[in-house]
């Protein structure tokens, strides 16, 4: 199998990537040179999340439509995107981003139902205020009990028996819907449908698809399930939409993922203990005993989605709203990037493309960042950090992953897989990750 995967032409590259990514990957970037590529990043970021708001109805700071007047293809990450931009519209760009909180909107973003733990009297125990003892024990570690009411998310099972569905079934339908303008909203054969990732550089698609093998290796079931696709000529699966995919002139054979549409998601918002303000969430935090049941199974998957982001280097997330600090002091009180939550408060963890691949190639830029949001956190999942420490004492996080990659997705081959530099990379960020939870063991198991 070949460690690089095919790239499109540079024309069509990443901005992040052109932008950001160091030559060499050992090489420190000079200060200046980092401040300019992250205000890059920081205004393309206000653009894009402006277009995805027109696309999605959402409302648009200042009023309007912040689409109208732009140039058609701003899909593509480039310098020439964003400097076709009308001169008069660039400061704007630049200015804080007062976005009103989404957190009272459905996102059309999914058709299947998120997949919880228990009955209907799990159900009332998760509501009220906690009434079964601590919230943690071992020192640093989630409950037993609010463990048994942890929601299962998109199970091994229900993830299996929909990827199985998803190859079979014919797409008879493309329409915009799923954040960027190069990805699609696709319908299936019986109904059902699944956003199409094509990605702008082979990087995006293998991003999100090891990311979603990484959870899974993890245990952690936010990510709705994944499969690829290749949009060949003889594959009937897209021979519906031909006309459709010649028009959004996606490239014959490319491989594309797709992941499932879960319905009624709405945005979610950083909570208090891991704003700015806040000493970060740990044992020692008064407030987790003044929380509700529902609260606290909130604030566990959090701690997930940090030592996960960790892990694969997504800057794209709870990161970007710490870099953005420094523009918008109000940044987490709104939604954060690619994260949504189900009506019971189950989050959702879509849009990992920046895991990684990418994540990976712009380390030195956002470590610092990373190291912060990681620091934050001091409470975790008992089950994900026993994971954590499995790979460290067995140092074999690429082969596993690979295993798991090559099993489950036929079309592995044509993707690719980790480089050896970036398989190293993950398996140093395992080590820092066990690290980083033995350290807050230290601390805190006298409590």
């Amino acid at each position: 199998m070949s460690s690089t995967p095919p790239r499109r032409p540079a024309s069509s590259c990443d901005l992040k990537q052109t932008a950001c990514e160091p030559r060499d990957a050992a090489a420190q970037t000079p200060p200046l040179q980092l401040n300019c590529g992250l205000n890059v990043f920081y205004v393309w970021s206000a653009l894009e999340n402006r277009l995805e708001r027109h696309k999605r109805r959402f409302p648009v700071p200042g009023g309007g439509s912040f689409h109208r007047g732009l140039p058609v293809d701003l899909s593509a990450k480039t310098f020439r995107a964003l400097l076709a931009v009308p001169a008069a519209q660039r400061p704007h760009l630049g200015a804080k981003l007062e976005a009103p909180n989404r957190t009272d909107q459905t996102v059309p973003a999914g058709n299947g139902d998120f997949h919880v733990n228990g009955d209907n009297g799990r159900s009332a125990r998760r509501e009220g205020p906690v009434k079964l003892g601590s919230p943690v024990e071992g020192g640093i570690f989630w409950s037993e009990w609010l463990e048994d009411l942890f929601p299962a998310g998109f199970t091994q099972e229900y993830a299996r028996a929909w990827r199985e569905r998803a190859r079979a079934y014919r797409v008879v339908k493309l329409e915009p819907g799923c954040g960027r303008i190069s990805n699609q909203l696709a319908t299936f054969a019986d109904g059902s449908k699944a956003c199409v990732r094509y990605g702008i550089n082979a990087d995006q698609v293998q991003g999100e698809t090891l990311t979603y093998y990484l959870a899974s290796l993890l245990g952690i079931t936010n990510l709705p399930p994944l499969i690829l696709s290749q949009l060949d000529a003889d594959n009937e699966q897209w021979a519906a939409v031909r006309t459709r995919t010649a028009a959004l002139q996606w490239s014959e054979r490319a491989v594309v993922s797709l992941t499932e549409w879960v319905s009624n998601l709405t945005g979610a918002v950083t909570p208090a203990p891991l704003r700015q303000e806040s000493s970060g969430l740990h044992p020692a935090l008064g407030d987790l005993w003044n929380k509700t049941t529902a609260e606290l199974l909130e604030l566990m998957q959090w701690s997930d989605l940090i030592m996960f982001d960790y892990l694969t280097a997504n800057f794209d997330r709870l990161v970007s709203n710490l870099f953005s600090l420094q523009w918008d002091p109000r940044v987490m009180e709104r939604d954060t990037n690619n994260l949504l939550k189900t009506p019971r408060g189950d989050l959702v963890f879509i849009d990992n493309e920046a895991g990684l691949v990418h994540g990976f190639r712009v380390l030195n830029m956002w470590e610092k960042y990373h190291k912060t949001v990681l620091g934050s956190v001091c409470v975790f999942r008992r089950r994900t950090a026993q994971r954590v420490a499995e790979l460290h004492r067995r140092r074999d996080s690429r082969n596993r992953l690979l295993e798991l990659y090559r099993d489950s997705e036929p079309l592995s081959p044509e993707l690719g897989f980790l480089s050896d530099e970036h398989a190293g990379v993950l398996q140093d960020r395992i080590d820092r990750l066990y690290k980083h939870i033995l350290h807050c063991k230290s601390k805190y198991s006298q409590l």
